[in-house]
Order: C-alpha cells, then sequence, then structure tokens
C-alpha cells in the first residue's frame, strides 16, 4: 500500500529536522532471501578476481580506533551483477519512503555494496559525503539497505542528528583530523537496524560507523540518489548511473543519454 499523507509528511519532517530516518521492514524476508543469496555471490565473483575489494580507510582515526588491520569488502553498483538487485531499487516501499524524502522524481546515481567481516570489520571515519559526489542543488540522499542485523558491536551506522544543516564542511573527508576532533564518533547517535530497514540519510549529513567486532558479518546495500531535478557534477573517476527510479529526469539530454561511459 502507498504511504498514507500523513506518514509521508511526518517522514519528510523528521528527515529535514534530523537529516535521517529509519523505515522500518521496506523488504520482506522472502525478498531479502534472494537479495542476500545474490550479494554473496557477487562477492564471491569480485574476490575471486584477485582485485583489491577491500575499502578500508586509512589515516589517524583508523590508528586510534585500532584498525589498520581490518577489511571491509566494497563494489559499486550491484545492479550491474544481478538483475534481482535491480528489481530491488525499484522496490515499492523504498520508492515511497524516497519520494516522501525527495519528492515524485527520484535518478539513481549509484549504489555500493559492503560486507563487513565477523571480528575484523572496517569503521568508517565521521565524515560527509558531499564531496565525492556534489550535486547542484544538493538533494543527494543514501538509503543502506540492511540485509543482515546491524547493531552497535556490529559497527551500525552512527551519525549527528541535525549536522545535515551545516552544509558543505571543508576537510570532511574523515582522513583529517578536522571533522573527527570536532564529532568524535564515540559520541554519535547509534541507529542499529534489523534485516530488512533501510536507513536514509543526507549527504551533509556527519556520519561513521564503528569496526565490526561481533561474530557476524554485517551486509549492506547503499543506494545513493538525487531528485530529478538535480544533477551531479561530472566526475569521471565516480560511476554515475543516470537511471530513473520513479518519475522524471529534468536534467536528461539526448547528448548526455548518448554517452558512452
Amino acid at each position: 500500500m502507498p504511504l498514507e499523507t500523513q506518514e509521508s509528511a511526518e517522514i519528510s519532517r523528521f528527515f529535514q529536522e534530523n537529516g535521517y530516518v529509519v523505515a522500518k521492514g521496506l523488504f520482506s524476508r522472502d525478498e531479502l532471501s534472494s537479495l542476500e543469496a545474490e550479494f554473496d555471490r557477487i562477492v564471491s565473483q569480485i574476490t575471486a578476481t584477485g582485485e583489491n575489494v577491500n575499502a578500508r580507510w586509512a589515516g589517524p582515526e583508523m590508528e586510534r580506533l585500532a584498525a589498520t588491520e581490518t577489511t571491509v569488502v566494497h563494489t559499486h553498483n550491484v545492479q550491474q551483477f544481478s538483475g534481482t538487485w535491480l528489481r530491488a531499487m525499484l522496490n515499492e516501499k523504498f520508492l515511497d519512503v524516497t519520494e516522501a524524502i525527495l519528492g515524485p522524481d527520484i535518478v539513481l546515481h549509484h549504489t555500493k555494496l559492503f560486507l563487513k567481516p565477523p571480528e575484523k570489520g572496517s569503521p568508517f571515519p565521521m565524515h560527509q559525503d558531499w564531496s565525492y559526489f556534489p550535486t547542484d542543488k544538493d538533494t543527494m540522499i543514501a538509503g543502506i539497505i540492511h540485509l543482515s542485523e546491524a547493531t552497535d558491536e556490529m559497527g551500525c551506522l552512527r551519525v549527528y542528528p541535525g549536522t545535515h544543516r551545516l552544509g558543505r564542511l571543508e576537510g570532511s573527508m574523515g582522513s583529517t583530523d578536522l571533522l573527527t576532533e570536532r564529532y568524535p564518533i564515540e559520541g554519535a547517535t547509534v541507529l542499529e537496524a534489523e534485516p530488512g530497514d533501510v536507513v536514509f540519510f543526507h549527504y551533509f549529513l556527519i556520519h561513521g560507523s564503528m569496526p565490526n567486532r561481533s561474530s557476524k558479518p554485517r551486509k549492506t546495500v547503499l543506494v545513493q540518489v538525487h531528485a530529478g531535478d538535480d544533477e551531479a557534477v561530472h566526475n569521471p573517476h565516480h560511476p554515475y548511473e543516470r537511471l530513473v527510479l520513479r518519475g522524471w529526469n529534468h536534467r536528461m539530454s539526448r547528448e548526455i543519454a548518448n554517452l558512452v561511459k
């Protein structure tokens, strides 16, 4: 069922105030079973190539967290591996909540897979996302689809609510002391989640995660989207799918549509 007007308005209000929202149970048990099987298949395929798939960060904060020997398995664009994951991007419940935040026009920028293995899963220092893929109107948000449980011990997302209103902060990539000293990860709000939950957050929100010190893997796929009247600044080093998940892409042109990546 589509979201009720009041529920949609409450999601929008909470997101605008806090910069995030935790949407419970957007994916069913049957959907999760298929998505997790495809997630595991992607991990097997990319690790078999011999490529470096460890997206662990570097810097003084990683040393402080005793996380220099940790691992987080990563790849972009799960929908290019799996039709099941492409269909997940079109999940009606997922898009209804996204629409409550962004409006009726929703454009996919990219997706990324993260596997934090048991006991040695890598943390992410506190940071903003905007500098990696800035957009003209700063409408970019992320939705983290949780395939597994994500507890604090497992290194779930931590945020500083309301910091999205600070806008673009310089030195916000998490590899310097600027942000990590001002917004220590230990003081951030812990956002635990269950399988099927999706945590949405604005790309200005200061966020990060602790290491996975548990005996279980943490499995997530992050979906990065922006409003249809917005557009990301060209970055030849980062994928930009421009796939319309709902509504219309007002910035599309014949020239852009014909671009060969």
